[in-house]
């Protein structure tokens, strides 16, 4: 029983290594952005993804190997969560020429996505 008492207390404390990690690249995104908000979602197997959105409008994602790492992550950081990406909160995000080419691909005579 000491075995897997040990096992677990070595597994807690690599997600919340994990977590301050994703917290402190978190914090960096939100001081190069005016401040930021997120949004979680389970991504399956891989884990979850955080997506933040800047004051400003910028954007980007990380990827927690669980969905508990990435709220243990975002709490740390003081993150503010929106249950959906949707309304107001979507429409903050500011997207720019390479993001319409890479959505739009081929049909506006962006590039192609890359064959999977």
């Amino acid at each position: 029983m000491a075995e897997n008492a040990e096992t677990a207390d070595t597994a807690d404390k690599k997600q919340d290594r994990k977590a301050a990690k994703l917290a402190k690249q978190i914090g960096a995104f939100a001081r190069q952005h005016g401040g930021a908000e997120g949004q979680l979602a389970y991504i399956g197997q891989v884990g979850a993804r955080i997506v933040l959105v800047g004051t400003d409008g910028g954007w980007g994602d990380l990827v927690a190997p669980t969905y508990g790492v990435a709220q243990l992550a975002a709490e740390k950081a003081g993150l503010t969560l929106h249950e959906e990406f949707d309304g107001e909160f979507a429409a903050r995000v500011k997207t720019g020429p390479y993001e319409w080419t890479r959505m739009a691909g081929i049909q506006i005579g962006g590039p192609a996505n890359p064959a999977a």
